[in-house]
Protein backbone atom coordinates (compact mmCIF):
# COMPACT_ATOMS: atom_id res chain seq x y z
CA UNK A 1 0.00 0.00 0.00
CA UNK A 2 2.99 2.47 -0.24
CA UNK A 3 2.10 6.12 -2.28
CA UNK A 4 4.25 8.18 -4.37
CA UNK A 5 6.44 10.40 -2.54
CA UNK A 6 5.75 13.60 -2.98
CA UNK A 7 7.07 17.17 -1.24
CA UNK A 8 5.49 18.75 1.96
CA UNK A 9 5.54 21.49 3.96
CA UNK A 10 2.88 22.40 6.62
CA UNK A 11 2.40 26.30 8.46
CA UNK A 12 3.55 26.76 11.87
CA UNK A 13 1.08 27.98 14.40
CA UNK A 14 0.90 30.79 15.06
CA UNK A 15 -1.06 30.74 18.85
CA UNK A 16 0.37 30.18 22.42
CA UNK A 17 -2.97 28.30 22.59
CA UNK A 18 -5.49 25.95 20.27
CA UNK A 19 -7.19 22.72 19.81
CA UNK A 20 -6.28 21.19 16.49
CA UNK A 21 -8.92 20.29 14.26
CA UNK A 22 -8.86 16.49 13.27
CA UNK A 23 -10.47 17.27 9.41
CA UNK A 24 -7.58 19.95 8.83
CA UNK A 25 -5.15 17.15 10.14
CA UNK A 26 -6.56 14.49 8.40
CA UNK A 27 -6.26 17.19 4.78
CA UNK A 28 -2.87 17.78 5.82
CA UNK A 29 -1.36 13.83 6.08
CA UNK A 30 -3.91 11.08 5.55
CA UNK A 31 -3.69 11.65 1.47
CA UNK A 32 -0.45 10.08 1.87
CA UNK A 33 1.28 13.42 1.13
CA UNK A 34 0.91 17.49 2.79
CA UNK A 35 0.90 19.33 0.25
CA UNK A 36 0.99 23.31 1.48
CA UNK A 37 3.82 23.70 -0.67
CA UNK A 38 4.76 21.84 -4.32
CA UNK A 39 8.55 23.26 -4.32
CA UNK A 40 9.92 23.35 -0.36
CA UNK A 41 9.63 19.92 0.89
CA UNK A 42 10.17 20.87 4.43
CA UNK A 43 9.21 17.84 7.05
CA UNK A 44 6.40 19.33 9.50
CA UNK A 45 8.17 19.34 12.89
CA UNK A 46 7.89 16.73 15.52
CA UNK A 47 4.89 18.23 17.32
CA UNK A 48 2.84 18.74 13.99
CA UNK A 49 3.34 14.91 13.13
CA UNK A 50 2.00 14.40 17.34
CA UNK A 51 -0.83 16.06 16.83
CA UNK A 52 -2.09 14.49 13.27
CA UNK A 53 -1.78 11.41 15.35
CA UNK A 54 -3.67 12.18 18.41
CA UNK A 55 -6.34 13.99 16.63
CA UNK A 56 -7.50 10.22 14.78
CA UNK A 57 -9.15 8.10 17.73
CA UNK A 58 -8.01 4.91 17.93
CA UNK A 59 -9.24 3.61 21.23
CA UNK A 60 -7.95 -0.04 21.19
CA UNK A 61 -8.24 -1.84 19.09
CA UNK A 62 -7.68 0.37 16.08
CA UNK A 63 -8.05 0.83 12.55
CA UNK A 64 -8.22 2.79 9.96
CA UNK A 65 -7.82 6.91 9.78
CA UNK A 66 -4.59 6.75 12.80
CA UNK A 67 -3.01 4.20 10.30
CA UNK A 68 -3.80 6.55 7.32
CA UNK A 69 -2.25 9.33 8.87
CA UNK A 70 0.54 7.00 9.92
CA UNK A 71 1.19 6.24 6.57
CA UNK A 72 0.65 9.49 5.22
CA UNK A 73 3.78 10.56 6.79
CA UNK A 74 5.66 7.73 6.29
CA UNK A 75 5.24 7.83 2.09
CA UNK A 76 6.80 10.96 1.36
CA UNK A 77 9.92 9.55 3.21
CA UNK A 78 10.23 6.31 0.83
CA UNK A 79 8.59 3.84 3.12
CA UNK A 80 7.28 0.95 1.49
CA UNK A 81 4.13 0.64 3.46
CA UNK A 82 2.39 -3.05 4.04
CA UNK A 83 -1.25 -2.87 6.06
CA UNK A 84 -3.66 -6.05 7.29
CA UNK A 85 -5.75 -6.49 9.63
CA UNK A 86 -5.22 -9.31 11.79
CA UNK A 87 -8.52 -10.97 13.83
CA UNK A 88 -11.99 -11.40 14.37
CA UNK A 89 -14.44 -10.22 17.19
CA UNK A 90 -14.27 -9.76 20.29
CA UNK A 91 -10.46 -8.88 20.42
CA UNK A 92 -10.32 -7.97 16.51
CA UNK A 93 -9.88 -6.94 14.25
CA UNK A 94 -6.71 -5.26 14.34
CA UNK A 95 -4.42 -2.97 12.37
CA UNK A 96 -0.95 -3.51 11.95
CA UNK A 97 1.49 -1.96 9.82
CA UNK A 98 4.85 -2.53 8.32
CA UNK A 99 7.12 0.09 6.90
CA UNK A 100 10.39 -0.36 5.58
CA UNK A 101 13.07 1.88 4.18
CA UNK A 102 15.44 -0.12 2.54
CA UNK A 103 19.28 0.74 2.18
CA UNK A 104 22.38 -0.13 0.19
CA UNK A 105 22.43 -4.02 -0.16
CA UNK A 106 23.21 -5.63 2.96
CA UNK A 107 23.21 -3.04 5.51
CA UNK A 108 22.16 -2.90 8.94
CA UNK A 109 18.81 -2.58 9.77
CA UNK A 110 17.33 -1.02 12.64
CA UNK A 111 13.52 -0.67 13.75
CA UNK A 112 11.05 1.00 15.70
CA UNK A 113 8.45 -0.79 17.19
CA UNK A 114 5.24 0.97 18.62
CA UNK A 115 1.40 0.98 19.01
CA UNK A 116 -1.31 3.35 17.88
CA UNK A 117 -3.80 1.85 19.84
CA UNK A 118 -4.48 4.00 23.27
CA UNK A 119 -7.01 3.00 26.19
CA UNK A 120 -10.36 4.99 26.21
CA UNK A 121 -10.22 8.71 27.49
CA UNK A 122 -12.66 8.06 30.04
CA UNK A 123 -14.70 11.44 31.44
CA UNK A 124 -13.39 14.55 32.71
CA UNK A 125 -10.76 15.89 30.87
CA UNK A 126 -10.42 20.26 30.49
CA UNK A 127 -9.90 19.84 26.99
CA UNK A 128 -11.52 16.98 24.53
CA UNK A 129 -9.09 13.95 24.68
CA UNK A 130 -8.72 13.94 20.58
CA UNK A 131 -8.60 17.50 19.96
CA UNK A 132 -5.14 18.01 20.95
CA UNK A 133 -3.96 21.28 22.63
CA UNK A 134 -1.05 23.37 23.04
CA UNK A 135 -0.77 25.09 26.31
CA UNK A 136 1.84 27.09 27.73
CA UNK A 137 5.06 28.91 26.09
CA UNK A 138 8.61 28.10 25.75
CA UNK A 139 9.94 25.32 27.90
CA UNK A 140 6.52 25.06 29.80
CA UNK A 141 4.59 24.25 26.72
CA UNK A 142 2.69 20.94 26.87
CA UNK A 143 0.93 18.95 24.21
CA UNK A 144 -2.56 17.50 25.56
CA UNK A 145 -4.38 14.78 24.54
CA UNK A 146 -4.92 11.07 24.64
CA UNK A 147 -1.67 9.24 22.89
CA UNK A 148 0.43 12.07 23.87
CA UNK A 149 3.18 9.74 26.10
CA UNK A 150 1.64 6.88 25.06
CA UNK A 151 2.89 6.49 22.23
CA UNK A 152 2.16 8.92 19.24
CA UNK A 153 4.40 11.40 20.75
CA UNK A 154 6.99 8.87 20.43
CA UNK A 155 6.26 7.27 17.30
CA UNK A 156 5.54 11.15 15.93
CA UNK A 157 9.71 11.18 17.10
CA UNK A 158 10.66 8.32 15.28
CA UNK A 159 9.06 9.83 12.07
CA UNK A 160 10.69 13.28 12.70
CA UNK A 161 13.81 11.32 13.04
CA UNK A 162 13.87 9.30 10.12
CA UNK A 163 12.90 11.97 8.31
CA UNK A 164 16.42 13.58 8.99
CA UNK A 165 18.41 10.00 8.15
CA UNK A 166 19.42 9.42 4.60
CA UNK A 167 18.22 6.15 2.67
CA UNK A 168 21.98 5.20 2.56
CA UNK A 169 22.47 5.01 5.89
CA UNK A 170 20.96 1.79 5.93
CA UNK A 171 17.14 0.31 6.37
CA UNK A 172 14.53 1.36 8.78
CA UNK A 173 11.74 -0.14 9.48
CA UNK A 174 8.29 0.72 11.38
CA UNK A 175 6.48 -2.39 12.95
CA UNK A 176 3.48 -0.53 14.15
CA UNK A 177 0.29 -2.42 15.77
CA UNK A 178 -3.27 -1.16 16.28
CA UNK A 179 -4.17 -3.67 19.60
CA UNK A 180 -0.70 -2.96 22.46
CA UNK A 181 -3.34 -1.93 25.25
CA UNK A 182 -5.72 -4.78 24.86
CA UNK A 183 -5.45 -8.68 24.79
CA UNK A 184 -2.18 -8.43 21.87
CA UNK A 185 -3.58 -11.43 20.41
CA UNK A 186 -3.77 -9.51 16.98
CA UNK A 187 -0.87 -7.45 16.97
CA UNK A 188 2.84 -7.48 17.09
CA UNK A 189 2.54 -11.36 16.87
CA UNK A 190 0.70 -10.65 13.39
CA UNK A 191 3.95 -8.32 12.56
CA UNK A 192 6.58 -10.86 13.43
CA UNK A 193 5.16 -13.38 11.24
CA UNK A 194 4.87 -10.73 8.32
CA UNK A 195 8.41 -9.96 8.80
CA UNK A 196 9.91 -13.43 9.11
CA UNK A 197 7.91 -14.29 5.87
CA UNK A 198 9.30 -11.04 3.98
CA UNK A 199 12.82 -12.13 5.67
CA UNK A 200 12.94 -8.08 6.95
CA UNK A 201 14.84 -9.52 10.45
CA UNK A 202 16.02 -6.31 11.80
CA UNK A 203 19.60 -6.30 13.69
CA UNK A 204 18.49 -3.79 16.73
CA UNK A 205 14.70 -2.97 17.70
CA UNK A 206 13.58 -0.27 19.64
CA UNK A 207 10.17 0.51 21.56
CA UNK A 208 8.61 3.57 22.04
CA UNK A 209 6.81 3.25 25.28
CA UNK A 210 7.08 5.65 27.86
CA UNK A 211 9.62 4.63 30.41
CA UNK A 212 11.19 7.95 31.56
CA UNK A 213 10.14 8.75 35.00
CA UNK A 214 11.06 12.10 36.56
CA UNK A 215 12.61 13.61 33.27
CA UNK A 216 13.46 12.42 29.80
CA UNK A 217 16.00 10.03 29.68
CA UNK A 218 16.21 9.02 33.02
CA UNK A 219 15.37 5.37 32.38
CA UNK A 220 15.32 2.86 29.50
CA UNK A 221 14.02 -0.65 29.90
CA UNK A 222 16.76 -3.48 28.76
CA UNK A 223 14.21 -6.43 30.23
CA UNK A 224 10.91 -7.19 31.82
CA UNK A 225 9.16 -9.57 33.66
CA UNK A 226 6.64 -12.16 32.42
CA UNK A 227 3.11 -12.11 33.51
CA UNK A 228 0.54 -14.84 33.74
CA UNK A 229 -2.84 -14.78 35.07
CA UNK A 230 -4.57 -17.89 36.30
CA UNK A 231 -8.29 -18.72 37.29
CA UNK A 232 -9.22 -20.89 39.90
CA UNK A 233 -12.33 -22.73 40.45
CA UNK A 234 -13.77 -24.54 43.08
CA UNK A 235 -16.60 -26.89 43.21
CA UNK A 236 -19.24 -27.68 46.38
CA UNK A 237 -22.35 -28.60 46.89
CA UNK A 238 -25.05 -26.49 47.49
CA UNK A 239 -27.29 -26.54 50.39
CA UNK A 240 -28.93 -24.65 52.99
CA UNK A 241 -26.30 -23.01 55.57
CA UNK A 242 -28.65 -24.30 58.38
CA UNK A 243 -27.57 -28.17 57.14
CA UNK A 244 -23.99 -28.01 56.44
CA UNK A 245 -23.45 -31.72 56.61
CA UNK A 246 -25.60 -31.71 53.69
CA UNK A 247 -23.61 -29.63 51.52
CA UNK A 248 -19.90 -28.80 50.67
CA UNK A 249 -18.86 -25.66 50.85
CA UNK A 250 -16.32 -24.69 48.35
CA UNK A 251 -15.68 -21.36 49.66
CA UNK A 252 -13.69 -22.80 52.75
CA UNK A 253 -11.53 -24.75 49.98
CA UNK A 254 -11.03 -21.32 48.05
CA UNK A 255 -9.81 -19.23 51.23
CA UNK A 256 -7.13 -22.34 52.29
CA UNK A 257 -5.98 -22.56 48.98
CA UNK A 258 -5.40 -18.96 48.51
CA UNK A 259 -4.13 -18.59 51.87
CA UNK A 260 -1.44 -21.59 50.85
CA UNK A 261 -1.11 -19.76 47.22
CA UNK A 262 -0.06 -16.27 48.87
CA UNK A 263 2.19 -17.41 51.90
CA UNK A 264 4.51 -18.83 48.63
CA UNK A 265 7.79 -16.87 48.21
CA UNK A 266 8.69 -17.04 44.82
CA UNK A 267 12.37 -15.87 45.05
CA UNK A 268 14.03 -12.89 46.39
CA UNK A 269 14.98 -11.08 43.16
CA UNK A 270 18.03 -11.39 41.01
CA UNK A 271 20.71 -8.82 39.87
CA UNK A 272 18.28 -7.15 36.96
CA UNK A 273 15.37 -7.98 38.16
CA UNK A 274 13.13 -7.28 41.40
CA UNK A 275 11.54 -10.37 43.44
CA UNK A 276 8.35 -12.20 41.70
CA UNK A 277 5.00 -11.36 43.07
CA UNK A 278 1.43 -13.44 43.13
CA UNK A 279 -1.49 -11.35 43.92
CA UNK A 280 -5.16 -12.35 44.30
CA UNK A 281 -6.94 -9.70 41.48
CA UNK A 282 -10.57 -11.23 42.35
CA UNK A 283 -12.64 -13.48 44.79
CA UNK A 284 -16.13 -14.57 43.55
CA UNK A 285 -18.97 -16.98 44.13
CA UNK A 286 -22.31 -15.07 42.52
CA UNK A 287 -24.48 -16.01 45.59
CA UNK A 288 -27.12 -13.32 46.41
CA UNK A 289 -28.45 -15.64 48.97
CA UNK A 290 -27.92 -15.04 52.41
CA UNK A 291 -28.74 -18.39 53.61
CA UNK A 292 -27.64 -20.93 50.78
CA UNK A 293 -24.19 -22.75 50.78
CA UNK A 294 -22.83 -22.08 46.98
CA UNK A 295 -22.23 -24.61 44.53
CA UNK A 296 -18.91 -22.89 42.75
CA UNK A 297 -16.75 -20.33 44.52
CA UNK A 298 -13.57 -18.89 42.11
CA UNK A 299 -10.94 -16.64 42.22
CA UNK A 300 -8.45 -14.82 39.62
CA UNK A 301 -4.54 -14.70 40.76
CA UNK A 302 -1.56 -12.62 38.85
CA UNK A 303 1.88 -13.62 39.05
CA UNK A 304 4.16 -11.03 37.78
CA UNK A 305 8.00 -12.80 37.43
CA UNK A 306 11.47 -12.37 36.51
CA UNK A 307 13.65 -14.80 35.03
CA UNK A 308 13.98 -17.76 37.37
CA UNK A 309 10.87 -18.58 36.04
CA UNK A 310 8.78 -19.55 33.24
CA UNK A 311 5.25 -19.36 32.63
CA UNK A 312 4.42 -23.19 32.34
CA UNK A 313 6.18 -23.63 35.49
CA UNK A 314 4.36 -21.60 37.75
CA UNK A 315 1.13 -22.56 35.76
CA UNK A 316 2.19 -25.70 36.70
CA UNK A 317 2.85 -24.77 40.72
CA UNK A 318 -0.31 -23.04 41.07
CA UNK A 319 -1.83 -26.31 39.63
CA UNK A 320 -0.92 -28.66 42.03
CA UNK A 321 -2.02 -26.49 44.45
CA UNK A 322 -5.04 -25.92 43.10
CA UNK A 323 -5.67 -29.38 42.97
CA UNK A 324 -4.68 -30.55 46.27
CA UNK A 325 -7.71 -28.10 47.96
CA UNK A 326 -10.35 -30.27 45.52
CA UNK A 327 -10.44 -27.40 42.27
CA UNK A 328 -8.91 -26.39 39.29
CA UNK A 329 -6.80 -23.73 36.98
CA UNK A 330 -7.07 -22.05 34.37
CA UNK A 331 -3.81 -20.42 33.51
CA UNK A 332 -3.17 -17.86 30.24
CA UNK A 333 0.48 -16.93 29.90
CA UNK A 334 0.79 -12.88 28.41
CA UNK A 335 4.76 -13.17 27.88
CA UNK A 336 7.64 -15.01 29.66
CA UNK A 337 10.45 -12.36 31.28
CA UNK A 338 13.19 -11.73 29.13
CA UNK A 339 16.52 -9.63 29.40
CA UNK A 340 18.45 -7.32 26.72
CA UNK A 341 22.26 -7.98 28.20
CA UNK A 342 23.37 -4.45 28.57
CA UNK A 343 26.12 -4.21 26.14
CA UNK A 344 26.59 -2.43 22.91
CA UNK A 345 23.02 -1.33 21.94
CA UNK A 346 22.20 -0.24 25.44
CA UNK A 347 25.53 2.27 25.35
CA UNK A 348 24.88 3.45 21.95
CA UNK A 349 21.29 4.40 23.29
CA UNK A 350 22.97 5.80 26.85
CA UNK A 351 25.31 7.90 24.70
CA UNK A 352 22.61 9.82 22.59
CA UNK A 353 20.57 10.66 25.77
CA UNK A 354 23.39 11.85 27.39
CA UNK A 355 24.24 13.99 24.54
CA UNK A 356 21.04 15.67 24.25
CA UNK A 357 19.50 15.88 28.09
CA UNK A 358 22.97 15.42 29.80
CA UNK A 359 21.18 12.56 31.86
CA UNK A 360 22.94 9.29 32.54
CA UNK A 361 19.79 6.68 32.15
CA UNK A 362 19.35 3.95 34.49
CA UNK A 363 19.41 0.77 32.61
CA UNK A 364 16.11 -1.02 34.98
CA UNK A 365 13.63 -3.96 33.92
CA UNK A 366 10.80 -2.38 36.24
CA UNK A 367 6.82 -2.15 35.53
CA UNK A 368 4.60 -3.46 33.87
CA UNK A 369 4.75 -5.53 30.03
CA UNK A 370 4.71 -4.64 26.79
CA UNK A 371 5.15 -5.73 22.88
CA UNK A 372 8.79 -6.27 23.78
CA UNK A 373 8.15 -9.47 25.31
CA UNK A 374 7.14 -10.31 22.17
CA UNK A 375 9.93 -8.63 19.51
CA UNK A 376 12.74 -9.72 21.67
CA UNK A 377 12.76 -13.28 20.13
CA UNK A 378 13.37 -11.42 16.73
CA UNK A 379 16.57 -9.13 17.56
CA UNK A 380 17.71 -7.52 20.61
CA UNK A 381 15.26 -4.90 22.24
CA UNK A 382 15.23 -1.72 24.39
CA UNK A 383 12.20 0.45 25.44
CA UNK A 384 12.65 3.94 25.77
CA UNK A 385 10.63 7.12 25.07
CA UNK A 386 8.95 10.00 26.99
CA UNK A 387 7.82 10.50 30.90
CA UNK A 388 5.57 8.15 31.82
CA UNK A 389 3.71 10.48 34.56
CA UNK A 390 0.22 10.93 32.66
CA UNK A 391 -0.23 7.79 30.55
CA UNK A 392 -3.71 6.14 31.03
CA UNK A 393 -4.61 9.49 33.07
CA UNK A 394 -7.19 12.61 32.43
CA UNK A 395 -5.16 15.48 30.62
CA UNK A 396 -2.37 13.32 29.28
CA UNK A 397 0.14 15.78 27.97
CA UNK A 398 3.54 15.98 26.83
CA UNK A 399 6.02 18.81 26.98
CA UNK A 400 6.67 19.92 23.60
CA UNK A 401 10.93 20.44 24.72
CA UNK A 402 10.26 16.73 25.17
CA UNK A 403 9.39 15.88 21.80
CA UNK A 404 11.94 17.62 20.17
CA UNK A 405 14.69 16.11 22.44
CA UNK A 406 13.57 12.81 21.82
CA UNK A 407 13.93 13.33 17.47
CA UNK A 408 17.08 13.79 18.22
CA UNK A 409 17.44 11.25 20.29
CA UNK A 410 16.04 8.96 18.32
CA UNK A 411 17.73 10.40 15.11
CA UNK A 412 21.23 9.53 17.23
CA UNK A 413 20.84 6.46 18.03
CA UNK A 414 19.32 5.01 14.70
CA UNK A 415 22.67 6.66 12.62
CA UNK A 416 24.90 4.86 15.18
CA UNK A 417 23.25 1.85 14.73
CA UNK A 418 23.39 1.78 11.06
CA UNK A 419 26.58 2.37 11.97
CA UNK A 420 27.21 -0.92 13.61
CA UNK A 421 27.42 0.94 17.46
Amino acid sequence: MGRQERPYQIARPGSIARSVDAMVLNRLFCDGACLMSQTTPTAPSVVDLAEALMACPSVTPATGPVFDCLEGQLAPLGFEVTRFLAGEAPDGPVENLFAIRRGPAGSRHFAFAGHLDVVPPGEGWTSAPFQPERRGVGENALLYGRGAVDMKGSIAAMVAAVAQIPAEAGTVSFVITGDEEGPALHGTLALIDLMKQKGDIPDLCLVGEPTSVNRLGDMMKVGRRGSVNIWLEVDGVQGHVAYPHLADNPITRLVAMLAELDALVLDEGTDWFQASNLEVTDVSCGNPATNVIPARASARISIRFNDLHTGDSLSRRVTDIAQKHGGSARPIVSGEAFLTPPGAFSAMLAEAIRAETGVDPELSTSGGTSDARFLKDLSPVIEFGLCNATMHKRDEAVAIADLDALARIYRRVTLAALAGG
